[in-house]
């Protein structure tokens, strides 16, 4: 299994959404990442960026991909703090990582108009690339993804999170199962099964299993990936704890399509080395 949702961070590097005194106001390094996944099978993980919140980020993830390549499968850095370079110098960049360049590019905000105009201009950059867009969206994740994917169909739109729901017992909940159906008509967008231990919280597994269950019947078994989103999860539980809240609602899959979602998904979209 190749866990496609990883974080790690040193507060004295800057990082300032974390809360002083909060459980995650703490460095997350690699060696806590290798403890974190003992013994549970991994094959490896994807590394994404935590908003730094400086263009040394990407470089910094970009070491650790070379230095630590049995942790460490890929990496997605930060689009926003590049996007004040313009495409061309981010082509640029692109171009002079070579190999190790990143395996995808995260864009997040409140909502696709409330990411930085200069940053969604590197969009058509990553498609001319082949570098993933990935999509951190608090809402209409799933319809912007679709919007994007029709756009520029030779680029991948991976969404984190599934979309980044409403927790169920919410009314606008079922909202998300519809903006599912809508994602599905775009081949070239691909949903991460994570963040369920925190989004969901308090939520029964069975329904939780629903909705797993729904994302995957409704884009096919080829267009997901789970992720732990390891350490923000640890405030609701272990690594773990998050990968098994992720496959919750796989169990009526064949073992090939098991497969795909957990572990062979996640090196054909990334583009890993196997």
């Amino acid at each position: 299994m190749i866990d496609c949702h990883v974080h790690l961070w040193d507060p004295v590097e800057g990082f300032p959404w974390l809360r002083a005194g909060g459980e995650l106001h703490r460095a997350f390094d690699e060696h806590d990442l290798e403890q974190s996944g003992a013994g549970l099978g991994l094959a490896g993980a994807i590394l994404v960026e935590a908003s730094r919140g400086d263009a040394g980020e990407t470089h910094a993830l970009r070491e650790l991909r070379r230095r630590r390549p049995d942790l460490v499968t890929g990496y997605v850095a930060n689009l926003h703090v590049h996007g004040a370079d313009g495409p061309a110098a981010f082509r640029a960049l692109l171009h002079e990582l070579g190999d190790s360049r990143p395996n995808g590019m995260r864009l997040g905000g409140s909502s696709w108009t409330g990411t930085p105009e200069p940053a969604r201009a590197l969009v058509p950059v990553l498609a001319e690339a082949g570098v993933v867009l990935e999509l951190n969206l608090h809402q209409e994740a799933l319809t912007a993804a679709a919007g994007i994917g029709a756009r520029h169909p030779g680029l991948t739109v991976v969404v984190d999170h599934l979309g980044n729901p409403p927790n169920l017992c919410t009314p606008e909940a079922g909202e998300w199962f519809r903006d599912v159906e809508h994602a599905a008509a775009s081949p070239n967008v691909v949903v991460k099964i994570s963040g369920l231990l925190t989004q969901q919280h308090g939520i029964p597994p069975q329904r939780i299993a629903h909705m797993v269950r729904h994302l995957v019947d409704t884009l096919g078994a080829d267009r997901c990936l789970v992720g732990s989103d390891w350490p923000i999860c640890l405030p609701r539980g272990s690594r773990a704890d998050s990968l098994a809240m992720s496959r919750l609602g796989l169990s009526h899959l064949a073992a090939d399509q098991l497969d795909r979602v957990l572990h062979a998904n996640a090196v054909r979209v990334y583009g890993l080395g196997g």
